[in-house]
């Protein structure tokens, strides 16, 4: 019985730093991940989007490689999100549980493509975080609106609001593609076996729809945040040029007057 571990460790991971650095057997890589072969049975794969995902290996070995990737880290995190599966090898038999897989043998891509769905898996209870606690600060200024006709938030709050919302969803669409699988599943069988089940048994795909409908209804809110600002400044800035104008008339009275 082997396990895979998924954790994140950081916000982000400089992959150019870690390929650097790392001394494993590198099996694949491109600007968003790195896939190293540790030994015959021991694999780790790293992920620009802060998780770092361990085949069989020990608790002492995975604070080395942690210790070895802490020069790469940007953005630390308060707790560390972990994702936990066991890997069980038996001759002619595929077969995906809860949290369990039995692969037919130690296969090299079998076992990246168990690391990739348990990470993203990871990266979804993450996001799904985040983007609560955003909903949850969006619905305190809804409530405002619906008890006391004002929103109570600044211009530059809001902006500030909208900003991070949209780095947020920046960084799904960048760093999650539960929509894709690796180039390599196409031309198996059983990879794509392998793949479809691995998506169907984390619910990838709701759980990652359910993300951007949050982000939706986030958006939504606080484009009317943004229009109550927009008509809020424009009556202000009517006032200011009405009392300019009551300023300016008087002025001439006074003068012809006097």
């Amino acid at each position: 019985m082997y396990k895979v571990q998924s954790r994140q460790i950081a916000q982000h991971l400089n992959i150019r730093e870690i390929k650097k650095n790392i001394k494993f057997n590198l099996l694949f890589s491109d600007s968003d991940e790195l896939f190293y072969k540790v030994s015959d049975t021991k694999y780790v794969y790293v992920f620009q989007f802060g998780i770092v995902s361990y085949f069989n290996l020990s608790e002492t070995t995975i604070k080395d490689v942690e210790k070895q990737l802490s020069a790469a880290r940007k953005g630390m995190v308060s707790d560390h999100l972990m994702e936990t599966i066991d890997v069980s090898v038996e001759e002619k038999t595929l077969k995906v549980s809860f949290n369990s897989v039995t692969i037919p043998e130690i296969d090299e891509e079998m076992i990246r493509l168990i690391m990739l769905h348990t990470s993203q898996s990871v990266a979804l209870d993450r996001y799904s975080e985040i983007t609560e606690k955003l909903l949850e600060e969006a619905t305190k200024h809804t409530d405002s609106l619906e008890k006391r006709g004002r929103l109570r938030i600044s211009s530059l709050k809001l902006k500030k609001f909208i900003g991070r919302t949209l780095n947020i969803k920046n960084r799904i669409s960048e760093n999650l593609y539960i929509f894709d699988s690796p180039d390599v599943v196409w031309d198996d069988e059983q990879l794509e076996k392998l793949d479809s089940h691995l998506k169907n048994t984390f619910d990838l795909k709701n759980r990652y729809r359910n993300i951007q409908d949050r982000i939706t209804i986030i958006k939504e809110n606080l484009e009317l945040f943004k229009d109550i600002w927009n008509h809020k400044e424009s009556s202000t800035l009517e006032w200011v040029i009405i009392i300019l104008i009551v300023i300016e008339v008087i002025d001439l009275f006074v003068m012809k007057v006097f």
